[in-house]
């Protein structure tokens, strides 16, 4: 059996593979490196232009996934046709319900400032014109006239009630006393009593008639009041019109093309009649209003609030990192003045759907399935392709004070949600309208192949890096190094990872020590100091094993041979950071049934997947051994000095060559470690972690009085393509003093570790006699042979049978 050669332990990458002196040679990529599955459904979602194509960008934490989305946009969105400002404005029939504006980008701001202008104008010049000389006199001409009418009609009845002897007095507005008259003075009711029944007659009837045609008169003069009053607007309208009409007209002149806004004019120019007042009368009330709510001085009736701005034609990129409700779609704020809580359109706030409307909203789906009303609010959006403005707290019912209902927003977005698997495929099982919202899912990748072409596209990808996060430039050795580095991570010598935030930690840290070294440039030394700085930082829980394994507290042996006990290897992770430990696995046997005891499963320490694997390993040693009889030695197996849960079935491997070495007795190597699973057949399986493994060994063997030249780790061939080795395991194979063997089956780990031959069957299935096969045939026939006659002679001392 061979170990494997120096070049199967490491996959160096070869300089003339990298045609470049440094990264400042190369073009950095505008794409994200083999993402091209991602990409392309990006590509096909953005430029569907039916609703419900929507995006999900899976993949786990990153792998650049924002930064690919960010990018593609920059690179491949068009400029809008036409890019939109929206604005609310005061609904004059109907506050409650703001009106919504759609203007040409740009144009909100231009419609606000020339209203500001207006109204500020008008907030100077309407109480000028309507305290100046020649206004009061219109208006007291317009007063004088009704006056004299009154005085005149009044003056008529009054007349004719003094022919009749009865006084007219008028007492407040509306109210009047007609009174018989004794000479000149009123009638007391003693002198009215001492007429005669027919002069008290004609009084009251003269009072009556004088009633009806007083009737008649204040009917006229209330028609009058009427009138002046019209007039008196007439008049103001007249004024006003002098004033604010030529500028009103001139507006709407410039926004003629906007129907909308020519409608809002309109309807401005005769709301300020109606509220002269607001103009009239110094309102401490609107600047105490104006002033909490952070806005000018002015009017609010006529304000307008620019929700959206576009100050250019780009397809707006919205990243929202905190989806919350109002954030999301918006929100009413309110103003609390001397107690009372007031709110109006101008109050209204935009969230992040209104500002990436007409273009790309990206968000963290977690983050939006976090937050408490947003996904089905966000969901509602999208299906009736409005945005409507509620307060949170009418949604949860929980506040009765009085809010608006402004207009909808027309809505047209793309939804771009990046999340991991667990929660797309939640979304999936439990959401029903999940995927006819999100019909594109950008499924990205962990890893790309390995090849001289691809080296070099990540070569540009670190020098895109480089420039992006303004670093040193690297050499070509030391982005051959991170090249190496990456298929490390990958744990395959021809795969590269494509876990961006890691490389470019790794960037980061060793531009510093490059930095602190006064270099001008990234070498291959300073990748090398920042990964060996980042391994030492989150090593501490290891260094306690390997402590434990230097004192003795964990009993492991190197060197010599033991029967029943073999060296197994695991992988242990501590939050990122995972390293291999030597676990000594062992196997006794006796006499019984050809069970296989696994005390892991039976104290409930062993998972599912190390139970079946015990479960195989026991039916790859029946179809062996008790094909035809049955076997009369039974097994146990343990870890020993395990305290915890052990799953997996990488040490299914180690598990048999322990139970062989018991079953036959011939001693184990101890100075090999062994790992791998295997099946029914007796073929051996790849297992993960295989480099921390190896190292593991290593670093134990080192520790135990170090290395003595024939010590190594047997893995599944299948795992060679997987092995990328430290530096240090490399020069110790390259001395000669350490090894590692790869095994295809069961027997080849078996020859390894006992140093015989496992043994072929011939044709009557009989193992050759001095191979391991053989002798555990050998030991079993001697046990059923004793079994038997056993049988023979229980047989003979019970009379029953005769």
């Amino acid at each position: 059996m061979k170990s494997l050669p120096l070049h199967q332990l490491y996959k160096a990458c070869v300089l003339k593979d990298l045609p470049f002196k440094t990264t400042r040679q190369l073009e950095p990529l505008a794409e994200i490196v083999g993402q091209n599955r991602a990409q392309e459904a990006v590509r096909f979602a953005l430029a569907m232009p039916h609703g419900g194509y929507n995006v999900y960008a899976v993949g786990r934490n990153g792998l650049g996934k924002r930064t690919m989305m960010l990018r593609y946009l920059e690179h491949h969105v068009d400029t809008l046709q036409q890019s939109h400002d929206w604005c609310y404005v005061a609904n004059f029939e109907e506050p409650r319900n703001p009106k919504l504006l759609q203007l040409p980008g740009g144009m909100g701001t231009q419609l606000k400032q020339d209203m500001e202008k207006l109204m500020t104008r008008l907030v100077k010049t309407i109480p000028q014109t309507f305290d100046s000389d020649s206004f009061l006199e219109r208006s007291e001409q317009l007063k004088n006239d009704y006056g004299k009418r009154q005085e005149d009609e009044l003056a008529k009845v009054a007349a004719q009630a003094k022919r009749k002897k009865v006084s007219l007095t008028v007492t407040t507005p509306g109210g009047y006393r007609l009174v018989s008259m004794n000479g000149d003075e009123p009638h007391t009711a003693e002198s009215f009593q001492a007429l005669t029944e027919e002069q008290r007659d004609k009084f009251e009837d003269s009072i009556n008639k004088l009633e009806k045609k007083l009737r008649q008169a204040l009917r006229k003069m209330a028609d009058w009041e009427q009138e002046y009053a019209d007039k008196q607007q007439a008049l103001n309208q007249e004024t006003l019109e002098g004033i604010s009409g030529h500028q009103i007209d001139e507006l709407v002149e410039k926004y003629r093309e906007q129907p909308d806004v020519v409608t809002y004019l309109e309807a401005v120019r005769k709301d300020l009649v109606d509220n002269l007042d607001i103009f009239l009368e110094d309102d401490e009330e609107q600047a105490a209003i104006a002033w909490a709510a952070l806005d000018k001085r002015m009017p609010r009736r006529y304000l307008i609030n620019v929700l959206v701005h576009q100050k250019t034609n780009e397809v707006p990129v919205v990243v929202e990192d905190n989806p919350t409700y109002h954030n999301l779609f918006g929100y009413v704020e309110n103003v609390t003045y001397k107690g009372t809580v007031f709110t109006d359109f101008s109050l209204i706030r935009a969230g992040s759907l209104h500002r990436a409307n007409g273009g790309y909203l990206l968000m963290d789906a977690i983050k939006v399935l976090e937050q408490p009303f947003v996904w089905d609010g966000l969901k509602r959006a999208l299906r009736s392709k409005s945005i409507q403005i509620n307060s949170l707290e009418r949604e949860l019912t929980l506040s009765g004070t009085i809010s608006i209902e402004p207009e909808a927003v027309p809505l047209n977005v793309k939804i771009v949600l990046f999340g991991d698997r667990e929660t797309w495929m939640l979304l999936q099982e439990y959401d029903s309208e999940f995927a006819e919202l999100f019909r594109v899912t950008a499924d990205f990748e962990n890893e790309m192949y390995r090849t001289e072409e691809s080296q070099l596209l990540y070569a540009k990808f670190i020098s895109s890096l480089v420039v992006e996060k303004k670093l040193l430039h690297c050499t070509n050795k030391a982005v051959a190094r991170i090249i190496e580095h990456s298929a490390r991570m990958a744990d395959h010598q021809d795969r590269l990872s494509l876990h961006a935030a890691d490389i470019a930690n790794l960037l980061r840290e060793s531009d510093f020590w490059a930095r602190q070294a006064g270099a001008k440039l990234i070498s291959e030394v300073h990748v090398e100091r920042a990964l060996e700085s980042a391994r030492y930082r989150s090593s501490r829980i290891r260094d306690q094993f390997y402590d434990s394994i230097r004192d003795g507290s964990t009993l492991v042996t190197t060197t010599g041979t033991c029967v029943g006990q073999v060296n197994a290897l695991s992988v242990l992770s501590t939050g990122g950071f995972e390293f291999g430990l030597s676990n000594r696995v062992t196997a006794s046997c006796y006499y019984g049934d050809g069970g296989v005891m696994d005390i892991e499963r039976d104290v409930k320490l062993g998972g599912n997947i190390h139970s079946k694997g015990v479960m195989i390993l026991s039916s790859w040693l029946a179809s062996h051994f008790a094909v035809n009889d049955p076997m009369h030695l039974s097994a146990s197996l343990t870890f020993e000095q395990n305290y915890g849960e052990v799953d997996g079935d990488s040490a299914s491997l180690a598990e048999l060559c322990a139970l062989i070495s018991a079953l036959s007795g011939i001693p184990v190597r101890q100075d090999l470690a062994i790992t791998g699973s295997v099946n029914q057949f007796g073929e051996v399986q790849p297992i993960g972690g295989v480099n921390e493994k190896v190292e593991g060994f290593y670093a134990t063997c080192e520790l135990k009085g170090g290395l003595t030249g024939s010590q190594g780790v047997i893995i599944p061939t299948t795992n060679v393509q997987n092995l990328m080795l430290d530096s240090e395991v490399v020069q110790a194979a390259r001395a000669g003093r350490f090894a590692v063997y790869p095994v295809a089956r069961v027997e080849e780990a078996i020859t390894l570790l006992l140093g015989k031959p496992a043994g072929k069957a011939d044709e009557k299935g009989r193992y050759p006699k001095q191979s391991v096969f053989g002798i555990i045939q050998q030991r079993l026939e001697k046990m059923r042979e004793h079994e038997r006659q056993e049988h023979a002679r229980d047989d003979h001392k019970d009379p029953s049978i005769h």
